[in-house]
């Protein structure tokens, strides 16, 4: 009898240290999973921080070139339009794993980037804008804030990478399904996405348009 007590405490006790080291084990694996979300989320807002600069910049872009005579109203709605959208739709570091909130933000900033390089195309038909101290600035402005969405984008789907690795890799997988945490969707590129918008202004070698009649 005092053997079966003996050995029942023996098999308790081991069974205890396993269920300790599986424990240590699985809170270390839960640790870098937190590690490497917590980076994904810094680095989002670091993206929004520069689309948000962008987004500060069109209004001060669409008023100065609205001074220039007969600028193309169609283009000014469109760049409009495209910020309006873009100020509608919101995206929590929570709804990073839908990857359909996703694509609708992706979408909308593409809008965003199609009707500025548009817009800054029509803007170089406009000698008399290179005259304009303020829009000179905003070229510049404009161009470094572009170069600087690349950038962020990149690191985004950097930390997204890293942090996909990790938590598909056996046995961490197990541990992040039993935690809820899944894959981040990455920003995706489309035809001519790699390239910011051209804040080119060639007004010596463009003739002026000619005034409305």
């Amino acid at each position: 009898m005092l053997k079966y007590g003996i050995g029942c405490l023996v098999v308790l006790a081991l069974a205890v240290g396993l269920a300790l080291i599986l424990g240590l084990w699985a809170m270390g694996i839960y640790n870098g999973i937190i590690t490497r979300n917590q980076a994904v989320d810094k680095q989002w807002s670091q993206v929004e921080n520069v689309y948000q600069r962008r987004y500060d910049l069109i209004p001060n872009l669409v008023n100065t070139v609205q001074g220039a005579a007969n600028f193309e109203k169609s283009t000014l709605t469109e760049i409009t339009n495209a910020r309006a959208t873009v100020g509608q739709v919101k995206l929590s570091p929570q709804d990073l794993s839908d990857p359909e909130k996703f694509k609708q933000y992706e979408r909308a900033q593409g809008a965003m980037s199609s009707a500025l390089s548009r817009l800054l195309v029509v803007a170089e038909r406009y000698p008399d804008l290179k005259a304009t101290q303020n829009f000179r600035d905003l070229q510049v402005q404009l161009e470094g804030t572009e170069n600087r969405i690349s950038v962020e984008r990149g690191r985004f789907n950097d930390s997204v990478q890293e942090y996909n690795a990790y938590i598909l890799q056996l046995p961490n997988s197990l541990v992040a399904n039993f935690s809820g945490f899944r894959q981040r969707p990455y920003f995706t590129s489309v035809a001519g996405a790699n390239q910011a918008p051209a804040v080119k202004f060639d007004f010596n070698n463009t003739p002026a348009p000619t005034p409305a009649r």
